[in-house]
C-alpha cells in the first residue's frame, strides 16, 4: 500500500540547543562551554573524559560531573540518557573527540574488529559505523541543551610580527572526529588561543559572522531566548499506509466506579512491588497526569492511569516508571532543602552526605532517608508545638 504523507503550514518550533566548540588544547573550550551553559539553565551536567579536568572550574560554576575512563560510542550514549533521566537543563560533553580517537573509541574498535576480518578495515567499519551513528542520533535527540567540545588537529605556523621578528603560532585545523560531524550541530564555533569564539556555522541569524572574546552567560541566554520563541515541538507522527479512510474503532466503555477503584488499588500494589511507597507514588501521579497538579489522587483520569499501570507491570517498561518517580522525588527534595538552607549547592551537598553518593545516583529508598533528615530539620521544636497547643 502506498504511504500517505501530509504536509502542513510550517511554524517556528521550540528546540534544544546543539552547540559544538572546536579548538586546540588551551583555547578555553571547557571554560567557555561552562560559561555559555550557565546562561542556559541552572541544572548543568558535564560528561568529563579528561580525568575530571572540568572540576578545576567548580569554584566558578555550579555543575554536576560524570567522569568516563572508557570512550566507546555506546558508553557516551548511556551517559547522555542518564543525564536526560536526571532532568538536567544543559549537558556538556567534554570532549567528544575521545569517542573517535580514545580508549575503546571508534578507531580503536575498528582496529580490533579488523582482526576478525583478516585485517580488512573496510569490513570492520560495518560493525563500528552503526554505533557511531547511534551516538550522533542520541545527541541530536537529546532532551537537554547540548554543548560538545572537540579537539582540533593542530599545526604550527611561522609568521613575522610587526617588528619583523619570527614568531611561531599554534593553530587549530579540523576537529578530531568523523569528517562532517560538525554539520549535525546548529551552532559551531572555533576557539583560538586568545579565547575568541569564531562562528563557522550557525542556524541563528543573530550569530552569523560572530566573533566574541571570552563569551559568557549572556550568549547562553541569547541562544535560549531565540530557541524558546515558538510553539512546542510535536512528537513525530507515524507514516500512514492507509489507501482509504479507516473506520473508527468502537468507543471504549466508560469505566465504572468499581473499575476505577480497582485500577487505583493496582497502581499502588505494582508501585510497592517496584520499591515505591504509596505516598510517593500518589504525589508523583498527581503531577504526572496533568499540566497542572490535581488536588486529589481520585481526580486523576482512570484511562491514562490504567495505561501507566500496564506499563509498570511490564518488566521491560517498569524501569521507566521508577526513573520518572526517582527524578521527580529528587528534584522535589532538593527544592525543599534549598528553600530551607537558602542555597542549591548546599542542598545537593547535604543530600550527598546523607545518601552517600551524588544525588543523581540515589534510589527512591535512599532519597527517603534524606526526606526523614529534612523533616527532622524543618519541624518546629517540641516546646513550640506544645505552646501553640495551649489555648490562650
Amino acid at each position: 500500500m502506498m504511504a500517505v504523507f501530509q504536509f502542513q503550514k510550517a511554524d517556528k518550533l521550540q528546540r534544544k540547543a546543539r552547540i559544538a566548540l572546536i579548538g586546540p588544547s588551551g583555547s578555553g573550550k571547557t571554560y567557555t562551554g561552562l560559561a555559555i551553559a550557565s546562561g542556559m539553565g541552572d541544572n548543568i551536567a558535564v560528561i568529563d573524559t579528561e580525568n575530571f579536568s572540568s572540576t578545576l572550574y567548580a569554584d566558578k560554576f555550579n555543575f554536576s560531573v560524570l567522569g568516563l575512563d572508557t570512550f566507546g560510542p555506546e558508553t557516551y550514549i548511556e551517559a547522555i540518557h542518564a543525564a536526560e533521566r536526571a532532568g538536567f537543563d544543559v549537558l556538556i560533553i567534554d570532549s567528544l573527540s575521545h569517542a573517535w580517537m580514545g580508549k575503546d573509541g571508534a578507531l580503536e574498535q575498528v582496529d580490533k574488529a579488523a582482526r576478525r576480518y583478516g585485517n580488512n578495515s573496510y569490513a570492520a567499519w560495518r560493525d563500528v559505523t552503526p554505533k557511531h551513528n547511534a551516538l550522533v542520533d542520541a545527541m541530536i535527540r537529546c532532551k537537554c541543551h547540548l554543548i560538545v567540545t572537540m579537539r582540533a588537529k593542530t599545526e604550527y605556523v611561522i609568521n613575522k610580527d610587526e617588528k619583523g621578528k619570527t614568531v611561531v603560532n599554534k593553530v587549530g585545523l579540523a576537529p578530531v572526529q568523523r569528517d562532517g560531524l560538525e554539520y549535525e550541530f546548529d551552532f559551531v564555533a572555533d576557539m583560538d588561543w586568545d579565547n575568541n569564539l569564531i562562528e563557522s556555522k550557525t542556524r541563528w541569524p543573530s550569530l552569523k559572522g560572530a566573533v566574541i572574546n571570552k563569551p559568557g552567560p549572556e550568549l547562553g541566554k541569547q541562544i535560549v531566548a531565540w530557541l524558546s520563541a515558538g510553539d512546542p515541538t510535536p512528537e513525530p507522527q507515524p507514516i500512514s499506509t492507509a489507501s482509504q479512510p479507516q473506520p473508527k474503532p468502537p468507543a471504549k466503555p466508560t469505566p465504572n466506579t468499581t473499575d476505577s477503584d480497582n485500577v487505583r488499588k493496582r497502581f499502588f500494589a505494582v508501585a510497592k512491588e517496584l520499591g515505591v511507597s504509596s505516598e510517593i507514588a500518589k504525589e508523583w501521579a498527581k503531577q504526572a497526569f496533568s499540566k497542572k497538579p490535581v488536588a486529589s489522587f481520585n481526580d486523576i483520569p482512570v484511562a491514562p492511569l490504567s495505561k501507566t499501570v500496564d506499563a509498570m507491570a511490564d518488566p521491560k517498561r517498569s524501569k521507566a516508571f521508577v526513573n520518572a518517580v526517582t527524578t521527580w522525588y529528587r528534584i522535589k527534595l532538593l527544592t525543599d532543602a534549598a528553600n530551607y538552607c537558602g542555597d542549591e549547592r548546599g542542598a545537593r551537598e547535604w543530600m550527598q552526605v546523607v545518601v552517600g553518593k551524588v544525588p543523581e545516583e540515589a534510589t527512591v529508598e535512599e532519597l527517603g532517608r534524606f526526606n526523614e533528615e529534612l523533616l527532622k530539620a524543618t519541624e518546629p521544636p517540641k516546646e513550640e508545638v506544645e505552646q501553640k497547643a495551649i489555648p490562650s
